[in-house]
This record gives C-alpha cells, structure tokens and sequence, in this order.
C-alpha cells in the first residue's frame, strides 16, 4: 500500500490536496484537506451589521455576488416581504448572471482540459478534444472569453462591478434601472443566448430542456457536435458515469425568489428516493477532524464559533469544518439542485446511476440552459419607475440567516449581533459540504466518499482529476 498525497491541484480556486491510500491500484481510503485558513469568521466580529456587505463579498473572486446575496438576506432579518419585486428581479440578474458564468468556466476552462491530457493520447476522439479545449490553447477559448465578457456588462449595469459589488442591499438593489438600460440588458441577454445555442447546445435552448431521459440525451449527442454534445460522447467509453459515484443525500436552499416564500428552483432535501422539506435548523457543524477549536463541535452555526486551538490534535487533517444536516453527509451542487428541482432529465439521470461525474457536469450544463431562459424572461418584469430598494430598519439585536444557492452548492450565512455590532458570523460554503473533512462519527465528507475505489495507477490519475473538478471546488471559500 502507498500513502501519496496528491496536490496542488491547477485550475483550482485555492489550496486543495488530497492524502490517498492506494493499494493494488485502488484508492482504499482519501482525505480531503484544505491546507489555507481565511478568518473572515473572525474578522467579522465587533464590526458593524452593515460592514459585512463590504467584507463578505471577498471572500472569494468568484463568487463574490452570492456572498453578497447572502449576506443581504441575513441582515434583512425576516424583513424580505418588504423587498420590492424590482429589488428581487435585479437581484436575480446579478445572481444568476454569475451562476452561468461559472458553470460555463468551469465546463470551458477547468473540466473539459483535463480529456486533452496525454493519458487519452490513444483514443479516436483526442485531437478533436485536444484541439477544441487544451487548456490555455484550445479554440473554444475564442468563443467562451468574448461571450463570457459580453454577458457580465448585465453585473455592470446593474451592480456597478465585479467582482465585490456593493448595489446588493437588505431590502433590494441600490441601481435602479430606465427603461432604456432594460433594453440594452435585454440584448446583451439575447447576444449571450444566441452563443450557447450556436457554440454550447448547437439547438434552441427549449430543445435541450426537452431531452428528458438519458437515451434521449445519448441519442441528441450522436447526431450534434457542440461543445455540450462532444462531452455526452465522451461519458460511455470513460465509464464517467461509474466515476466519482456516491449516493447521498442531496439538499437545495432553493434560488431564486420571486416573492418573499416562492423560489424559481426548489428548496429542499433528497434521501432514500424521497424528496422532503429543508429543516436548516437540523444543520450542524464538526471539527473533531479540523485544525479548529472542538469546543463546539456538534452545535448549529449560531451557537459555534470559528477558533484556532492552542494545539493541533493529531487527528486534525483540515481546515475544513464537517458541516452535517440531520447528522447526514450532504452533496450540493447543481445535480441536487435539479433533482430536488425534479427537472426530468436530471431525475432520470439520478434514476439510473445517483451521482457521478457526468452527472454533475450534466445538471451544470442543463441549469446554465435553465438560467439563460429566467434572465430573459426577468429582464422583461421590471416594473419602470417602481422603487427597486426599500430602506429596512435593522434592530440593535438579531440572531439571522441567509441561505441561497451559488453555483457549486447551497451557501448560508449565520448572524448574531449585539447592541448593533457582530457578535457572531459564521459561513457554511459549498465546498465545505462536499469537501469536508470527517465528522465526529468518522462518517467521510462527499469527495471524500466519491474517491474511494477509484481505480488509479497513482495520484497523478487524471481520474482524480476529473472528480475533483467533478465537484467544481472552490477553496478560498472553504475554510474561514
């Protein structure tokens, strides 16, 4: 048996390495560990409610937007109802605007590279593969960076930049929009949509939402070469769909809200073929297993603190919390939110073979299809010369929450605060439900669990590879 410890990993947002237990070519045991510690948790505390909209955002550089939505609903404090619907629509714009992009990054500059690698040199389709996605050279970067580019003038507009907008508030959107900037996000939406169905799906966006099993999806890719079409032919002679495979329970905070109580996509839990209603109350935070404080493992985000021991116990292998919902070990991401969502394909998917590799990828791709079609459709909902933001009085002492969706996952920011400064802060990412580390029960974290019986030669196995990316992990917004 050899221990090997497999990282950095490139095109990687943070620090990530894995410690592998290979033995007869199998990995027989894996921990993740996020070796960067932020402190964002604790650089919070005594500042201000209303400073946190200025440091949460950087927490990350990619996805800085849904920090602030986030942080936005926490301190709206149970006072959402007052949001006016403009506030909700460009709030929607932002947030979804940056969800596809990152999908696509992720599909275009960080996924797709990896089948350009040497170890497929051997194969029918690699020159093909290799000439289209090679990383840093392949021809789809033309296309990807000017869309990409193109449709962020929609955050431009309405949050003035990005990444680290401050136009999300509590009670809305600071950027009121003329009818004559509702036009020009109306076309910029139309330019973007034109390039996915020409260079992404190949067929209007409607098409690819009516496949709705996996043999449809099979047969559509036979009989289309988009870049989407290229990796569906991919899945079966890689065997992507017994790749990174686990079975877990999937939960969505629900996105999207069209008013005060109702979402576009779902909140809700998956388990043992069962959808359910999301009790975040149940969501608990584990660090026998990270480089942090035990004190209060086991207690929910409110009543937890974020603090660095004076000694590191043995056990330690991350920075990684182990955040647990009912004690259950959670997969998040775009596949659990389709699911949970019951979009058709996705379920079917989920049917056939739970989650994987292609299915991940597959569900990203769907929901950037999904997303594309709500911008058209809420840039068309403003109501020209309604207020966008309604002015909320935050009281001196609160205990909140604020949960969303960011593209890799369900996002939520805990807040306490006490005579009008923060007592508390605590953040739960997406990367840290699927990255995380063992719980207090030695129960595996979802990469964890996803690496176990992959066969690989050694840990530069760009199998490895691929379920990493799989889970699209973004670190700097893992550990704080």
């Amino acid at each position: 048996m050899s221990n090997v410890i497999a990282g950095p990993f490139n095109r990687v947002e943070g620090d990530l390495e894995l410690k592998l237990d290979i033995q007869s070519n199998q990995i027989i045991d894996a921990k993740v560990t996020s070796p960067m510690y932020r402190g964002f948790e604790q650089i919070l505390v005594g500042k201000s409610a209303l400073d946190a909209l200025v440091y949460t955002p950087r927490i990350c550089g990619i996805c800085s937007i849904s920090q602030s939505i986030a942080c936005a609903y926490a301190l709206e404090n149970d006072q959402s109802i007052k949001v006016p619907h403009n506030g909700r629509i460009a709030t929607n714009l932002v947030l979804g605007t940056e969800n596809v992009l990152d999908h696509l990054t992720h599909f275009y500059l960080f996924f797709m590279p990896d089948f350009a690698k040497h170890e497929y040199e051997s194969k029918s389709w690699y020159a093909d593969i290799k000439h289209r996605f090679q990383a840093g050279k392949g021809e789809a970067l033309n296309d990807i960076l000017p869309a990409r580019t193109n449709l962020l003038k929609v955050v431009a507009l309405l949050a003035g930049k990005w990444p680290h907008t401050l136009s999300i508030q509590p009670g809305g959107s600071s950027k009121a929009v003329d009818k004559y900037e509702q036009i020009e996000l109306k076309n910029t939406i139309r330019q973007f949509k034109s390039f996915l169905e020409d260079i992404t799906f190949g067929t209007s966006l409607q098409k690819v939402l009516q496949i709705q099993t996996r043999s449809e999806l099979l047969g559509w890719a036979q009989n289309n070469q988009s870049d989407f079409a290229k990796f569906v032919q991919l899945i079966e002679e890689n065997e992507l769909e017994d790749l990174g495979k686990v079975d877990l329970t999937l939960m969505s905070y629900g996105n999207y809200y069209q008013s005060a109580e109702k979402t576009s996509f779902s909140s809700g839990v998956y388990q043992h073929n069962k959808l359910q209603l999301l009790d975040a109350s149940k969501i608990r935070e584990y660090t026998q297993y990270s480089y942090l404080d035990n004190t209060h493992s086991g207690k929910h985000p409110l009543q937890n603190s974020t603090e660095i021991p004076s000694s590191l116990d043995d056990k330690a292998y991350s920075w990684c919390k182990a955040p647990r919902l009912d004690d259950q070990v959670i997969e998040v991401g775009a596949f659990a939110r389709q699911v949970i969502d019951r979009q058709p394909l996705i379920t079917d998917l989920h049917q056939y073979a739970k989650s994987n590799v292609a299915n991940r990828v597959i569900a990203r791709m769907i929901e950037v299809a999904r997303i594309a079609l709500l911008l058209e459709q809420w840039v068309d909902e403003f109501e020209t010369g309604n207020a966008f933001y309604q002015a909320l009085d935050l009281p001196d002492n609160f205990q909140s929450e604020g949960l969303i969706e960011a593209a890799r996952g369900s996002l939520g920011h805990w807040i306490e605060v006490k005579n009008g400064k923060i007592s508390n802060y605590q953040i739960v990412a997406p990367t840290t439900w699927n990255f995380s580390p063992m719980d207090d029960k030695q129960q595996k974290g979802a990469l964890e669990q996803a690496l176990i019986g992959t066969q690989a030669i050694d840990s530069q196995s760009v199998k490895i590879e691929h379920i990493v990316r799989s889970f699209d992990p973004c670190m700097v917004c893992t550990a704080h």
